[in-house]
């Protein structure tokens, strides 16, 4: 079965920066694949690789079975993702700025208010969908980031430090989301620092530290290729080495 990610010897320079060193993954579908690393690692390098948003200086990556650098826009409309910190147009509404990529997306007007209902609904914003996104709080704007990267069913999430500004409610909800999503055939390629939940949802994970990726596998045989008695003693053991 074809990778739901693949990515071959990735590299990606700054200048005279290598923020990515050779990276080589492959994630496979039904998977919720963890991304961790000290600050700098080079993740969310990686995340806009995949997402499409930067070109790697050489390597291949594919999703969903297409490659991302030859067929950009056919691996976008398979893509959905969220920043750390969403870019939003916040002078439309909630429910304006999903119909709005809806469109984008190419959905009918039908199946594109079921969506954008079905979502408003699943993150409790029904209640404040007609008011301006500038209004709402943190929190729930990036309710709108998370509606907006699923609201086209896509085959592969891609999520970096997701959970930002989310109160506990919507962090249980989008918890078993992951494992729903995961569980219906699609893949979620997950970057964060909360190794707790990280632990919690990851059927697998990578340890990525100044662009290379350490380890990966099951939580227990990263922990054993790194030494460490916890996935979090690793990661500070590579947050100290890096400071």
């Amino acid at each position: 079965m074809t990778p739901a990610i693949a990515i071959d010897d990735v590299r990606k320079t700054y200048g005279t920066a290598e923020a990515l060193a050779g990276v080589t993954l492959q994630v496979d579908r039904g998977e919720v694949f963890g991304y961790v690393g000290p600050n700098g690692a080079g993740k969310t390098t990686t995340l806009k690789i995949l997402a499409g948003l930067i070109r790697p200086t050489s390597g291949r990556v594919s999703v969903a079975g297409i490659d991302v650098l030859e067929k950009p826009l056919d691996a976008k409309a398979r893509v959905g993702y969220v920043p750390e910190s969403g870019a939003l147009f916040e002078k439309l509404s909630a429910r304006e700025y999903l119909t709005l990529t809806g469109r984008l997306y190419g959905l009918d007007e039908a199946h594109i208010q079921d969506r954008v209902a079905h979502w408003l609904r699943f993150f409790d914003l029904h209640a404040r969908a007609g008011e301006p996104i500038a209004a709402l709080s943190k929190g729930l704007k990036q309710r709108v980031c998370w509606m907006a990267a699923l609201l086209h069913d896509p085959d592969v999430l891609i999520l970096d430090e997701p959970l930002n500004g989310l109160d506990v409610e919507t962090v249980a909800r989008v918890k078993d989301l992951m494992a729903a999503l995961a569980a219906g055939g699609r893949t979620v390629f997950y970057s964060s620092h909360l190794i707790d939940i990280v632990e919690l949802v990851c059927t697998r994970v990578a340890v990525l530290h100044r662009g290379r990726v350490l380890a990966a596998g099951t939580v227990a045989e990263v922990q054993d290729a790194l030494g460490a008695s916890s996935l979090e003693d690793a990661l500070l053991g590579l947050t100290r080495e890096t400071t």
